[in-house]
């Protein structure tokens, strides 16, 4: 039978479910009004076959059950309790270490649908495929039926989940990603509407004749498949245990599918993230933020200011939810609970709220492990310890021509823990939003941080952000990975449909909408060093932002957008001469022409389905570098 018929409703499936408690000793099942959850559960026990099925509470008791039969199978390593507490070590399987974009679908009705940036297979086909593939999936395994909230539960634009599951590793991950449990639960009524994930990693332990099957740390299965059906708001993920792949509630969900709901609901789910900025004069502002992956997003939004008297608290790390509120404002909130951070290159310089914040209670995935049974990566300390175990379970000195930690290494950590982290970071109503800022990697042509004219430049500046693939290809007109909205792997249909919604959503908000700057803090010199000294000292890009927010710091309006004037921006101290300033500010109208034939490349690349303001804006970024 196929678990999801593709005509109806995802809210209405299938046939009668009986729960079980399981091994873990959960208890809590639906409640009445709810019997689309309790048939679709039994519809996909029927399809998988579990030896057991257990609805998860999200207790502690439960948690800890679960971690001490990860230890005891050998799935997860206990760390030292005195150094590192309640914190585990997960080691992945070496083919299974991190998304599998090309393995990633939009099965929307049609192609035009998901767009030219997104992998698209008819949904027909791809349900059959699944079913066939799902079929038997969790023979020898337990099912976990993992219902989760995405934002406080209850909030003003929060969103209810129900995660299957045969993997306990994404069961104690979404407890630390997500609201999950009994009062996720709770919140489903008869009419609430609630997003169906599917996933197993694809590896039962009884074979189709009956045979046992014998298991191994992390299970998966090297064909995985990542599907989302945007009419019908259902993930089916199979034969991976990693990351995004197999946690729902993250990409797959918050971005890939909530993308089409906020689209159809009149809202913006968005791969930024959110800080609280407060000025020396107490002025509170609240900022999202959108950068590309390797564009120090963050340490964005666990900035520690160099200047005296400003403070940055983070709200978010990675992904935004935005509304327009009833006061006209648009308002935001961080949909997750926890960070799901990349750990190499993380450290006390770079970052020490991060490094503070995974002191316990963190479950790490692929990262080195001391012999101490504390645990390490590239970046961790100056120096590396002279005598690990890798990522992989193998011995490691500095001498080995491997890294310790593989370069995807992750800790999944609890956000509350963050000493950043700001007081309203999960309000119900979530924060007003008073600029947006959009960041790439670029070494030349992006100044160190431009004002929009209006919200629709500011969409133009979304739409194109861009980073240099690399080294060789930094350069005036050196070729661009183009990553619109820093949404690329993550919007969840036509691209040039969400440009679209952006410019409508602006529309609505009429004057009350933020401000938009762009920022670029890796321009380089002619020597190849970089100008701008980052992290911390990024502050002062901000306090420009916050003056301009008040019209209280002068601009300069270029072809590319509004500068700062010559000493608007605060770089005393940091020994930037009169050169180094200009060429952090540099507009070279021959390169910037080249770029924007890229750009129209950039756009032409999705046809008609591009918003003529859009196409206007470009064609008005030209006329003004003929005439500079």
């Amino acid at each position: 039978m196929s678990v999801i018929d593709s005509t109806r409703s995802t809210r209405s499936t299938g046939s009668g479910s009986t729960p079980s408690t399981g091994s873990t000793g959960s208890t809590i099942e639906p409640g009445p009004g709810i019997d689309a959850l309790r048939r679709w559960v039994a519809d996909v026990a029927s399809l998988t076959q579990p030896d057991d099925i257990v609805w998860v509470d999200g207790s502690e008791e439960e948690n800890r059950s679960l971690l001490t039969g990860m230890v005891r199978s050998g799935s997860i390593v206990a760390l030292d309790d005195s150094l590192r507490p309640g914190s585990f070590l997960a080691r992945s399987d070496p083919a299974d270490v991190a998304r599998v974009e090309d393995r990633t679908f939009i099965c929307s009705a049609t192609e035009a649908d998901a767009g030219p940036t997104n992998n698209w297979r008819d949904p027909a086909e791809m349900r059959e495929e699944l079913t066939a593939r799902f079929g038997g999936s969790m023979r020898g395994r337990t099912m976990y039926v993992v219902p989760f909230s995405m934002g406080p539960v209850g909030g003003a634009i929060s969103q209810v989940g129900v995660q299957v599951t045969d993997s306990p590793y994404v069961v104690v991950s979404t407890r630390i990603m997500t609201r999950m449990g009994a009062e996720a639960l709770a919140e489903i009524g008869p009419d609430t509407e609630w997003v169906p994930a599917l996933h197993t990693v694809g590896m039962p332990l009884v074979a189709d004749d009956g045979s046992a099957v014998g298991d191994v740390p992390w299970p998966s299965n090297e064909v995985k498949i990542i599907a989302h059906f945007p009419e019908t708001r259902e993930i089916w993920s199979y034969g991976s245990g990693y990351g995004g792949n197999a946690l729902l509630a993250k990409k797959c969900f918050a971005l890939r599918i909530a993308s089409v709901m906020a689209r159809q609901d009149g809202w913006l789910a968005e791969h930024m993230l959110l800080i609280r900025l407060t000025t020396p004069a107490g002025k509170v502002l609240h900022i999202a933020a959108a950068f590309p992956s390797a564009c120090g997003k963050t340490n964005f939004a666990m900035m520690t200011p160099s200047l005296p008297g400003w403070k940055v608290e983070t709200i978010g790390d990675d992904i935004a939810w935005l509304r327009p509120g009833a006061d006209g404002r648009l308002w935001a909130i961080n949909p997750e609970a926890g960070f799901f951070g990349v750990a190499p290159g993380t450290g006390p310089d770079t970052n020490p709220a991060a490094m503070a914040t995974v002191r316990s209670n963190t479950i790490f995935t692929n990262v080195a492990m001391t012999l101490d049974g504390d645990v390490w990566w590239e970046g961790a300390t100056e120096e590396p310890p002279k005598h690990l175990i890798d990522w992989r379970g193998r011995p490691w000195t500095p001498d080995s021509p491997e890294p310790a930690a593989h370069p995807n290494a992750r800790f999944t950590v609890a956000a509350a823990q963050c000493p950043t982290i700001s007081g309203d970071w999960d309000s119900h109503d979530g924060v007003p939003i008073d600029a947006i800022v959009f960041g790439g990697r670029r070494a030349t042509n992006v100044p160190l941080v431009a004002e929009a004219e209006d919200w629709e430049h500011g969409v133009f500046f979304g739409s194109t952000i861009s980073s240099e693939q690399t080294a060789a290809a930094e350069g005036p007109v050196g070729e661009l990975r183009l990553d619109p909205f820093a949404m690329l792997p993550f919007c969840g249909y036509n691209m040039a449909d969400h440009w679209q919604h952006w410019l409508e959503i602006g529309d609505q908000l009429g004057s009350k909408a933020p401000k938009v700057f762009r920022v670029n803090w890796f321009r380089k010199s002619s020597d190849g060093g970089y100008l701008w000294p980052g992290f911390g000292e990024n502050i002062r890009v901000l306090e420009w932002i916050a003056d301009r927010l008040e019209d209280d710091a002068e601009v300069e309006w270029s072809p590319v957008g509004g500068l700062p004037r010559v000493g608007g921006l605060d770089v005393a101290g940091l020994g930037l001469d009169g050169f180094a300033l200009d060429e952090l500010f540099e507009v070279d109208a021959v390169a910037w022409s080249a770029e924007a034939e890229q750009l129209r490349a950039h756009f032409d690349r999705f046809g008609d389905r591009v918003p003529q303001r859009l196409r206007d804006r470009l064609d008005q970024l030209t006329r003004r570098l003929d005439a500079a």
